[in-house]
């Protein structure tokens, strides 16, 4: 397939880096450095220029381009290169958006590309599926929902240590996907051991995902009060998928015209005009006695700092975002509980055009050495019929699948048929050869 990526920052970069061995791949930027980085690194020919003139969308083969993807952080940008690719092409559109309201626009076909994803809710739908999870590093809901996806930094106080997995009292309906101990990837057999301080993946049923939460860490507490700092953008979107879920939020915001916008925008949330590094503010509100906190400032360091503050006042669960990957593991070392990047967020969803059309969903892990796909089984493929028993070990695992709307987490006596719909882990570098066999 014939690419062209419209971004060569980190979104652009991710898409680059999962596509570029199996697509041609173009990329237009008018950052120079960037381009050659790129250029540098991945086999991608590269174009410098303005993507919203007809003349650079010309240079990069638009013409004989397959899928386009607009994924700069400039969403006028974006929608402008869209439009004339759509003009000038037969190309499948993809556009990157930081707008709800955009995005809005698009379902009720107002604007003419063919798929549009935003950022701010996805980073949304990450957060609150952690919510649901206290215990987790990642997580992740796929199959609308009737299979999660999640990871676990495994504590040295954690049932289930020390005990193979094939007697191991695991909850039902789940499957141990990948044990990651250090940079080894262990094969989850029956003979495999789950060990304090390595890291898991498991494929699970909601309730049980939440069961495997419970085995993780005894200390967990129903969360369903939220401490929001930042009412930007993100946060008020974050704030609208929470608040549907019937979770009491509170806003902390510094700027006091954002502030009186806000509790007017979103009446059933309590907003604060104070700044998230005023020690007095947390002690006065007994910020500590929230369940979690959710940091949304537009500043790495800001984040951190105050999620750290929030921790030495008591919160259990702190989630911040990462704007700079490299912040991911400053983060951690400073004690944030979960870190999410919102660009890795959105290149995830931006990525799944670029693979087999079978697959209608897919996550990255571990900074994009695994994924999990769901793709559907074709009935022309060598596995259908067989056992799960009896598949070839290729060091991918079919965690889950979903057969007649309903999921299945299957044992070694399951057959795979064709028409199934699958829930895969596999390292990043042999996704291909699933889709190939599947």
């Amino acid at each position: 397939m014939r690419i062209i990526v419209l971004g060569a920052g980190h979104v652009g970069r991710a898409i680059v880096d999962a596509l570029y061995e199996e697509h041609e791949v173009t990329v237009i930027d008018t950052d120079a450095e960037r381009l050659q980085d790129l250029a540098d690194r991945y086999d991608v020919r590269t174009v410098e220029g303005n993507g919203t003139t007809k003349r650079v969308i010309k240079e990069a083969g638009v013409q004989n381009c397959s899928l386009f993807i607009a994924s700069t952080s400039r969403e006028e940008a974006n929608l402008v290169s869209a439009m004339l690719v759509k003009k000038l092409s037969r190309a499948m559109v993809v556009v990157r958006t930081t707008s709800v309201e955009y995005l809005d626009a698009w379902r009720e076909r107002e604007i003419d590309v063919d798929f549009m994803v935003s950022s701010e809710l996805e980073t949304a739908n990450a957060i609150s599926g952690l919510i649901g999870i206290p215990a987790a590093r990642q997580t992740d809901v796929f199959a609308d929902g009737q299979v999660q996806i999640v990871e676990f930094d495994v504590p040295a106080s954690a049932a289930l240590t020390f005990t193979p997995l094939r007697e191991a009292e695991l909850p039902a309906d789940s499957k141990v996907a990948a044990i990651l101990r250090g940079d080894q990837l262990l094969r989850p057999d029956g003979n495999a051991e789950i060990r304090p301080h390595d890291r898991i993946v498991v494929i699970a049923s909601p309730s049980a995902a939440r069961a495997w939460s419970r085995a993780m860490s005894a200390d967990q507490e129903r969360v369903d009060d939220i401490v929001v700092f930042g009412a930007g953008r993100m946060g008020t979107t974050i704030a609208r998928v929470l608040l549907d879920r019937g979770i009491r939020i509170r806003f902390v915001e510094g700027r006091a015209e954002r502030a009186l916008e806000v509790a007017a925008e979103l009446p059933q949330a309590r907003v604060f005009h104070a700044s998230a590094f005023d020690p007095e503010f947390f002690a006065r509100e007994r910020i500590g006695n929230t369940t979690a906190a959710v940091f949304a400032l537009n500043d790495d360091p800001g984040n951190l700092f105050s999620a750290v503050l929030a921790k030495e006042h008591g919160v259990k669960l702190t989630i911040a975002l990462a704007h700079d990957q490299s912040s991911l593991q400053v983060y951690e070392r400073g004690g944030v509980d979960v870190a999410i990047n919102p660009r890795q967020v959105i290149a995830e969803e931006l990525v799944r055009f670029g693979h087999d059309p079978r697959i209608r969903q897919i996550a990255m892990l571990d900074d994009d050495r695994f994924e999990i796909l769901d793709l559907t089984v074709r009935a022309e493929s060598e596995l259908a019929g067989t056992r799960f028993e009896d598949l070839p070990k290729t060091g991918s695992v079919i965690g889950a699948i979903v057969r007649g709307g309903s999921p299945i987490f299957p044992g070694g006596d399951d057959v795979l048929k064709a028409g199934d719909r699958v829930i895969v882990f596999v390292e990043s570098r042999r996704a291909s050869i699933v889709e190939r066999v599947l």
